[in-house]
């Protein structure tokens, strides 16, 4: 589970971000289409 701490004067949104980035190279949501039903 990909997991991403905010920085020092980070925007919300950046790290929003950041987190669905490393969850597209982890292949979580592929895997969770795959698996799904």
């Amino acid at each position: 589970m990909p997991s991403v701490r905010i920085r020092e004067n980070e925007y919300f949104d950046a790290a929003l971000r950041r987190f669905k980035r490393a969850c597209e190279k982890a292949g979580i949501l592929t895997e969770l289409r795959r698996r799904e039903f």
